[in-house]
C-alpha cells in the first residue's frame, strides 16, 4: 500500500499508513533507526483486529523526507504530535522500538496528555558516548550506508536467527536504501539525548520490552527504563535488537496484553 504524506510545519513530508477500523482506538507505531514502517509487518494483522494502526516512517527514513542537518529528539516527538493532530487524534497509544522507543519516552515526558498507553521496546534513556555517534555520522556521510550495513545487522539479530539469510534479507535491503542524510540526522538525535533525569515524569501506563541478547540496548538499559518509570512493567525476550522480528509472536502477545489491560480509559 502506498503511503499518505503529511507536510509538517517545517516543510518536511512524513509518510504514513493506516490499517484496521478507523473508529477503533488509535495506535501509532514508530520504527527503529535504519528501518521503516514495514518493520511492523509481523504485528500488523493481529493489532489491526483491535486498533486503528498508524505506521509512519520516521523523518529521514523510508518514504519520508530526509531533511538536511541533525535532528533533535524533540523534533521527532513533535512530528508524531503533528501527525496525530492532522488525523484528529486527541489521544493515542504509542509503541516504538529503539529510536522509536526514545521518541516514545519524549512523548511520555512532554505530551502525557496525548497518550493512553506506551510501549518502549529495545530502547534506552541514554546511549553514549557521543563520539561513537559522531564517528557513525561521519562514516555514512562519507561512505554511504553500505559501509555500516553488515555490521549493524549483526547487532540487530542473534547468530542463530541470522543463519538463515531469508530472515534478514528484507531488513538489510531497507537499511541499504536508507538516505545517509536522514540516518545521520537521526543519529544526531540519539547522540544528544539524555532522558535519564526525566524518566520519573512518565506517568502513562508503560510496558518496556527488551532483548536478552541485545548488544545495542542491552538488558541493563531495559532495567533502567523499568526502574525509572513508575509502575512500568517489563518483558525480556530471547532476541537481539529487533525483537519484534526475531520473536514476533512473543512480542505481539506482550504488546496486546499491555494494550488491552490499559484500554479502558
Amino acid at each position: 500500500m502506498s503511503p499518505h504524506h503529511l507536510t509538517l510545519g517545517d516543510g518536511c513530508r512524513l509518510a504514513w499508513t493506516s490499517d484496521g477500523d478507523p473508529a477503533a482506538p488509535p495506535l501509532i507505531l514508530s520504527n527503529s533507526l535504519g528501518t521503516d514502517r514495514t518493520m511492523w509487518t509481523p504485528q500488523l494483522a493481529p493489532l489491526a483486529q483491535h486498533f486503528r494502526v498508524i505506521r509512519y516512517d520516521t523523518r529521514g527514513h523510508g518514504a519520508s523526507d530526509a531533511w538536511p542537518g541533525g535532528y533533535g529528539l524533540d523534533r521527532l516527538g513533535r512530528d508524531v504530535l503533528e501527525l496525530a493532530d492532522a488525523l484528529g487524534l486527541a489521544r493515542f497509544a504509542f509503541c516504538g522500538l529503539s529510536l522509536g522507543g526514545m521518541t516514545g519516552q519524549w512523548l511520555g515526558v512532554y505530551a502525557p496528555e496525548r497518550l493512553t498507553r506506551l510501549v518502549i521496546a529495545n530502547s534506552a534513556p541514554y546511549l553514549g558516548p557521543p563520539s561513537a555517534w559522531d564517528a557513525r555520522i561521519a562514516t555514512v556521510r562519507s561512505q554511504g550506508m553500505a559501509a555500516i550495513a553488515d555490521a549493524v545487522v549483526e547487532r540487530w539479530f542473534t547468530p542463530a536467527f541470522r543463519a538463515d539469510p531469508d530472515n534478514t534479507a528484507a531488513i538489510l535491503a531497507t537499511l541499504h536504501v536508507t538516505d545517509p542524510q536522514g540516518y545521520a540526522g537521526c543519529c544526531a538525535a540519539i547522540r544528544d539525548m539524555d532522558l535519564r533525569p526525566l524518566l520519573g515524569l512518565i506517568e502513562t501506563p508503560t510496558l518496556v520490552i527488551g532483548g536478552a541478547q541485545d548488544p545495542a540496548t542491552p538488558p541493563e538499559q531495559t532495567r533502567a527504563l523499568i526502574e525509572g518509570i513508575a509502575g512500568a512493567t517489563g518483558v525480556i525476550l530471547d532476541a537481539a535488537h529487533l525483537s519484534n522480528l526475531e520473536q514476533p509472536a512473543a512480542f505481539t502477545s506482550a504488546l496486546l496484553d499491555h494494550l488491552n489491560k490499559t484500554s479502558g480509559e
